[in-house]
């Protein structure tokens, strides 16, 4: 009795003891099991609209991939090869286990053999790679607490999906892709072999490094899996006899993208709140809005020493360019010689010189209805409260239209026309697209600002000239899908109201005047073009600039592209001034297009603006008596009439000191004036009458019938 109460007692504290240390097992694993470790690293990409993908961004190349997804065939590889009684254990394989014991006790060592896959998983997840027997005994617990927590099929995706496949690959999904090629789903019975052979030692049995050594790995898998049952003998073989037909992934990265790519960081977190962390773990898809093709004909041209002043490397640059409609940026070089993470010049605020015209000065007078494109400003040397401009040519004339003052890029009328109006006006539409600036001078009207604005601004304010005054935030990311494929983001295209359609109009036709007749006439492009150009001159020196700068829209696109140094100094400068980005802009735009030209349409309801009326001088009017029956003695007047048929001509007649208008007419070369007194007869002359300006041209000489 004494002995079997003895037995007894003994298998009951046995029991007891088992209970207490499961429980303790499964206390442990509470504490030391962090299911957020459990959240893998995944590989972000950016794809363009049509999906194509633009770049992968990642700590871990790693994109995941149900289990579903994951053929059996495949499955079966990974258990021959890593654990083929991984749906029979509880995480811990005991037979395994005592074996490699065993065998450590004999070699003294800390062999790592018969580690489960929930093991693996255990370890690469939750713990190092040191080889201790806390680790080991860390590793048992959380690999028992992981199984009571989660099924097999659960435990197989994770590690399918977290294990290492050397080349910086992660998972699966990853690995079909770089090594075949393929989905997951489309991998052949060897080529599941062949990643589940390399599980031993990624780099070692790397069929890329080590051709010989992966395709023996693979076929002792392929051994292993038919020991397991899962493959013939004539499967077996005739799946050893393969080659490794491997369709290695290249993983080179464009050069052209990289300062697209760094905006879409830049915008994820300014407007998302990703942080670059975030993006590289997150296993997000960014959409965005870039046109390959232009992009990379922007970049090519820009690493072309021929398009720059001094034809110098030295010499920087940034380009951006915008879909009018959407706001989507479709290209954008943030330098010459960019650097991942480097400093984008798209971002960066320069003195814009004149391209600030047409938002501080011309399109808030305009907004006024006190001015229109033919009115005519100031354009003599002045001084204003002893802030005396100079026109860059040294060319001056008492008055100019704001047509070609805005074509000819004077400074007097631009810097006059801002003291009209007053700087808080200019700057008040500056503001309504939060663009600030500080400055309370005159000067402002060149665009000499202490902070500057940046191409993307730029970009932004134009906006308003090709869609009816209103403009939109730009921006680089369409919509964001996250890893459960469910889209969480999607650019606001929120429009605000800048100026009226009617200023913005009035704007675009002088704009392409500027193009076709202007400063801004350097290069060629076919399409409808509007634009202004601009430089900022350098202190106390005539020649040189610190900036140069176009910026310009098609009835599609709005862009700028600036050039200059980082640092101006005595041999740093431009030559050559605005021409250059003005020719380099419309080459991009010439390379890269791919649809028919357009050409810019009138809203409608607004004012058009007609081409502008030039007067010429006229030559010496004639005048001839006739005799009519009812008119008596008629006055004939000809003249040769001007090319432009809406000229109008005013007939003066001259009687001592007496000069009377008598009549008018337009686009042609006659008139006559009836019942002339014989015994009196008056002199006459012509002259050409400007309707756009209300202006006359040049008298004729007095004439007598």
């Amino acid at each position: 009795m004494k002995k079997g109460a003895f037995i007894a007692g003994g298998a009951a504290l046995i029991f007891l003891t088992a209970c207490i240390g499961y429980f303790f097992i499964i206390f442990l694993g509470d504490f030391i099991i962090d299911e957020k470790k459990l959240v893998l690293n995944s590989t972000s990409r950016i794809v363009d609209e049509q999906g194509n993908e633009i770049a992968k961004m990642y700590v871990e190349n790693r994109e995941l991939v149900s289990i579903d997804q994951i053929p059996s065939h495949v499955q079966k590889a990974f258990l021959a090869a890593e654990d083929t009684r991984f749906y029979e254990h509880h995480g811990i394989d005991i037979a395994s286990l005592v074996r490699a014991l065993y065998k450590d006790i004999l070699t003294r060592s800390k062999a790592e053999g018969a580690s489960t896959i929930t093991q693996q998983l255990a370890k690469n997840v939750f713990l190092t790679n040191e080889k201790t027997w806390l680790r080991k005994t860390k590793e048992m617990i959380i690999a028992l607490n992981l199984e009571r927590r989660y099924t097999k099929q659960q435990l197989l995706e994770m590690y399918l999906n977290q294990v290492y496949f050397g080349h910086g690959v992660y998972g699966m999904q990853s690995a079909a892709a770089f090594y075949f090629q393929k989905e997951p789903q489309s991998l052949t019975v060897a080529e599941g072999a062949l990643l589940a052979g390399m599980m031993k030692a990624p780099n070692a049995y790397s069929p890329i490094l080590h051709a010989e050594k992966g395709k023996e790995r693979r076929n002792l898998v392929l051994s292993l899996m038919h020991k397991q049952g899962f493959l013939t003998a004539e499967e077996t073989v005739r799946y050893q006899g393969k080659t490794l037909s491997l369709h290695v992934q290249a993983l080179k990265k464009e050069q052209a993208f990289v300062p697209y790519i760094d905006m879409v960081f830049q915008e994820a977190a300014d407007v998302y709140g990703l942080s670059y962390e975030e993006v590289l773990r997150g296993g997000y898809t960014f959409v965005v809005t870039l046109d390959s093709a232009m992009q990379k004909k922007a970049y090519k041209l820009f690493q072309d020493d021929q398009n720059f002043p001094k034809k110098s490397a030295e010499v920087e640059g940034a380009f951006v360019l915008m879909d009018s409609k959407s706001g989507g940026i479709k290209a954008a070089i943030g330098g010459r010689n960019y650097v991942p993470r480097g400093w984008n010049r798209v971002y960066m605020k320069r003195q814009p010189g004149s391209v600030l015209k047409p938002l501080l000065v011309y399109g808030p007078a305009l907004e006024t209805k006190k001015y229109k494109p033919y009115s005519l400003l100031a354009n003599e040397k002045q001084s204003f409260a002893g802030y005396i401009p100079r026109n860059y040519n040294e060319q001056y004339s008492k008055e100019i239209t704001m047509y070609d003052a805005i074509k000819e890029s004077a400074n007097v009328p631009a810097v006059w026309l801002l003291n009209e109006i007053g700087m808080e006006t200019g700057k008040t539409y500056l503001e309504k697209g939060n663009v600030a600036i500080e400055e309370d001078g005159l000067s402002a009207a060149l665009g000499g600002l202490k902070e500057g604005i940046s191409p993307l601004e730029l970009v932004k304010m134009y906006r308003a000239f090709v869609e009816e005054g209103n403009i939109v935030e730009p921006h680089v990311i369409e919509k964001i899908v996250n890893r459960k494929d469910e889209v969480i983001a999607k650019a606001s295209q929120k429009e605000t109201k800048i100026f009226s359609e009617q200023t913005a109009w009035y704007m675009t036709r002088m704009l392409e005047g500027a193009v076709k007749e202007g400063t801004a006439q350097a290069g060629s492009y076919e399409g409808a073009l509007a634009g202004k150009t601009g430089t900022t001159s350098l202190p106390n020196q005539d020649n040189g600039a610190k900036d140069a700068w176009f910026v310009g829209y098609t009835p599609t696109m709005v862009g700028a592209l600036w050039m200059g140094y980082d640092r101006t100094d005595a041999s740093h400068y431009l030559e050559g001034g605005s021409s250059y980005p003005t020719k380099l802009f419309k080459k991009i735009l010439t390379s890269a297009h791919t649809e028919a030209f357009a050409s810019f349409k009138k809203p409608k309801g607004v004012k058009n603006v007609g081409e502008p009326i030039r007067l010429e001088k006229l030559e010496s009017v004639q005048a001839k008596l006739t005799f009519t029956p009812l008119g008596l003695f008629t006055a004939k007047l000809t003249w040769k009439p001007l090319a432009d048929k809406r000229i109008q001509y005013r007939i003066y007649k001259a009687e001592g000191d007496s000069q009377s208008v008598v009549g008018t007419v337009t686009g042609k070369g006659e008139y006559r004036i009836k019942y002339i007194n014989v015994f009196s007869v008056p002199n006459f002359y012509v002259a050409p009458y400007n309707p756009q300006t209300e202006r006359e041209g040049e008298r004729t000489k007095a004439q007598k019938p």
